[in-house]
């Protein structure tokens, strides 16, 4: 947990439930497994997985041609899409359909979801706060964040210009609470600028088939494990292929 938002808030996120027992042992076998699938574990002390995806997205986006895709349903990770970020996401709330497994969502797409550009839903989020994460709201629904986000053009420009605001119960709250919103925008705000743990370049990725179909094995994974030898032979290799 990152020091810098545990000292500003210190309730962050105490109120995620533990871990299910059956799931305690599950970490551990994930990031022995993902070796074997091709892909590397990235980890760095006092930070949060969302700060780092972040950091790679930044960084790959300075390469020409690159289109960077984040599979996740981390709602403060849609302030990265953009021309270059799209997300891959499983959120029931993102689908399209019922029907459909997935979504991925382009800037156009978040904007419509969350009513402002992507890099404006971290200003949405200081006013409404996150329920998940802990971070105490001020009494505005998102509805009504993003409307005034919107009108203002930023967090900034609304807290400069709370007397503007048309609503007299809207104009204490934001008064009230200024400094909790201040604080709420810098706890949403993700860290970007860290230095790579991994150069991006290392992370091309490449399956260890007969591990991989051992592991799966042991796992009594079925349809998965057809798929995997199925892919096996198509690589034609009974060694470690190299699929990027």
């Amino acid at each position: 947990m990152p020091q810098k938002r545990v000292k500003l808030q210190p309730a962050y996120k105490e109120t995620r439930k533990e871990m299910p027992k059956p799931m305690i042992p599950q970490p551990d076998f994930i990031q022995k497994l993902t070796p074997l699938l091709g892909f590397r574990n990235i980890s760095l002390p006092d930070t949060e997985a969302d700060d780092l995806m972040g950091c790679y997205a930044v960084a790959a986006c300075k390469r020409p041609g690159v289109e960077v895709v984040l599979a996740t349903n981390d709602k403060d990770l849609y302030q990265l899409v953009g021309p270059c970020v799209k997300v891959y996401t499983t959120a029931k709330a993102d689908l399209a359909s019922p029907k459909d497994a997935f979504a991925l969502l382009s800037e156009d797409q978040v904007t419509e979801k969350w009513e402002v550009p992507p890099k404006l839903i971290g200003d949405v989020l200081a006013l409404t706060g996150d329920s998940v994460d802990n971070i105490p709201g001020i009494g505005l629904g998102r509805k009504t964040a993003a409307a005034l986000v919107r009108e203002f053009g930023g967090l900034e420009p609304l807290l400069d210009n709370i007397d503007k605001v048309n609503s007299a119960r809207t104009r204490e709250k934001l008064a009230d609470a200024r400094e909790q919103i201040l604080q709420n925008r810098k706890m949403v705000d993700l860290d970007c600028h860290m230095e790579l743990p991994v150069p991006i370049d290392d992370l091309r990725i490449a399956p260890d088939y007969p591990a991989l179909i051992t592991a799966l094995e042991k796992c009594e994974f079925k349809s998965l494990l057809q798929e995997v030898r199925d892919e096996a032979a198509r690589v034609g290799t009974g060694l470690q292929g190299n699929l990027l």
